[in-house]
């Protein structure tokens, strides 16, 4: 096996009189860390949440030691402070490696230093064995009289400790990084942190160790930090690492290309395919044999298996009596005051972005693009429109960011993960008790993109022209909803989950729709506007069908 080279760099850019186990003692080292040493790195790094905005200044603001036999680590809290007037903050833990040593266990160089004249280089601590294999043995070696220390390392009481035996990165580098432990587990260390306990190690550790959800990665342990002022950060999650066969948005890409490839397959007269109207429930026995012969079954057994899943999520999110963070909630003037706000200030932004990019529109988008501008008005009063004195249903917490890319298909069934919540949300709105129905919502607009993502990548598969596929795609969308709301209301109000009846079903479905598609506009005309055409069809069947 070949070594790995060192890096060809000078050391004597950056050199400090402290050693390295006394570094963040010393305020020289500190303060040329977080001006000169930081910067140039972290705008390279993938979870670098602040590329569109103008860096002004970077801040240590904690940092706490870990040692092993072998090595001295820092975990290390860092505010980034935008010239726009708001901050981030992010954790990265770090090592030094001697510069004597054999070889570097990885290639990934923060900067070279020198330390007290012992030259070297400051790494991602993730990238050395040792780090991952410390804090693993750390999580494992978890009891209760840990609670009290300022670094929370935490194991299930659904989990026996395991010695450790391996452990590598997961895929490529995205907005966290994730280590797999054992071939078993896998742990997500969060990049960007909050000042409060992350959504994804709450809910997580809740459908594990109270309401027993099976279809999700189960909570293994974690790591917090525990502030003086009593807040929580979440720095990392482990969970089960589950076998799957990929995601369910490649999963129904697939299913659609051979839907598509019915059309002229079997000769379809798309004109001829029996229409329903929006939400309207569709058992699977009595869907159209006009339509089964045009999509086949199984991608309605598989929209019917997902809906059962989602409902068996709310359901176990909405059923704790005693955690006031998930105790099911009614509607009230403090919520309706926050959605609003909410709504109008992300709906404002839209139609600025909108406004100042028509000139990337052509054809059918320009003329969707117009029909929106036109009816500003009335979408806007749609917002405004939430009269929570007439809302019956509860509010519980909810996935938040739910689509088809945050679900893996295995063996016929599908498994829930990633519950951080909408990225543009504070950590605050994502704790939000929300209606169930945003997440049913969130996955019908998922639907929408799937089969119009299958129509856009595969043009020269098809010989039906785009817009028969258009069509097809429009009336085996509300199949789709339609099978999935079947099976959805059935089993949550079996449960006793209160979502409400028909109309005020309809309602939320509405809004919560309506608000998804004008959220997705400004990523769209961002960064694909041929894809605009797809929130704004979105937004206009919505706008139709509340007329209707």
């Amino acid at each position: 096996m070949n070594k790995k080279a060192k890096p060809e760099i000078n050391t004597s850019d950056f050199q400090f009189k402290c050693t390295w186990e006394d570094a963040f003692e010393d305020q020289e080292f500190i303060k040329t860390f977080s001006t000169e040493i930081l910067e140039d790195y972290i705008l390279k790094k993938r979870w670098y949440a602040g590329k569109s905005s103008t860096l002004k200044y970077i801040e240590v603001v904690d940092h706490g030691k870990l040692s092993s036999e072998k090595n001295t680590f820092y975990g290390v809290l860092i505010e980034i402070n935008f010239s726009e007037a708001f901050f981030q903050d992010y954790f990265i833990p770090l090592s030094f490696i001697p510069d004597s040593k054999d070889k570097l266990e990885t290639n990934t160089v923060i900067a070279p230093v020198t330390f007290k004249g012992e030259e070297g280089y400051l790494i991602d601590a993730l990238h050395i064995e040792d780090f991952r294999h410390l804090v693993f043995d750390k999580i494992m070696a978890y009891t209760s009289d840990q609670e009290d220390d300022k670094v929370i390392f935490h194991r299930s009481e659904t989990v026996k400790p395991v010695k450790y035996k391996s452990s590598k990165f997961m895929g490529g580098e995205q907005s966290n990084t994730s280590i797999i432990y054992n071939e078993k587990f896998v742990m997500k260390f969060f990049r960007r942190i909050y000042t409060s306990k992350n959504p994804d190690y709450e809910i997580s550790r809740f459908l594990t160790e109270k309401s027993n959800f099976k279809n999700t990665p189960a909570y293994v342990g974690s790591i917090n930090l525990a502030l003086v002022n009593g807040d929580t950060i979440t720095l990392s999650l482990m969970q089960d690492l589950l076998e799957n066969e990929g995601d369910a948005w490649k999963y129904m890409l697939q299913e659609l290309k051979s839907v598509f490839s019915n059309i002229e397959k079997k000769k379809i007269k798309v004109n001829n395919l029996p229409d329903i109207s929006l939400y309207q429930r569709q058992p699977i026995n009595t869907i159209p044999p006009e339509i089964i012969d045009f999509a086949g079954l199984n991608i309605f057994l598989k929209v019917s298996k997902l809906a059962l899943r989602t409902a068996e999520m709310h359901i176990a999110l909405g059923s704790d009596m005693q955690d006031t963070a998930f105790t099911p909630t009614k509607y009230n003037g403090d919520y309706a005051v926050w959605l609003k706000n909410r709504l109008i200030y992300m709906f404002q932004n839209r139609l600025n972005t909108i406004e100042n990019n028509m000139h990337k529109l052509d054809g059918e988008a320009l003329k969707l693009a117009n029909d929106f501008l036109d009816k500003k008005k009335e979408i806007r009063e749609h917002f405004l429109n939430f009269d929570w004195t007439k809302m019956k249903s509860e509010r519980i917490r909810i996935h938040g960011d739910y689509h088809l890319g945050q679900v893996l298909v295995d063996h016929d069934d599908f498994y829930l993960l990633d519950f951080e919540g909408e990225p543009e949300s504070t950590i605050q709105d994502r704790k939000v008790k929300q209606p169930p129905l945003k997440d049913v919502a969130g996955m019908f607009r998922s639907f929408h993109y799937a089969i119009y993502s299958t129509i856009f990548n595969n043009t020269g598969s098809f010989s039906t022209s785009q817009d028969e596929m258009f069509k097809a795609g429009e009336v085996l969308y509300k199949y789709m909803i339609g099978v999935f709301m079947e099976t959805y209301v059935d089993k949550v109000q079996t449960e006793n989950l209160n979502i409400g009846y028909k109309q005020e079903i309809e309602f939320l479905l509405d809004y919560c729709l309506l608000e998804k598609a004008v959220y997705e506009l400004g990523y769209e005309l961002n960064s694909r506007p041929r894809w605009t055409i797809i929130p704004l069809r979105g937004i206009a069947s919505i706008l139709k069908n509340k007329k209707n």
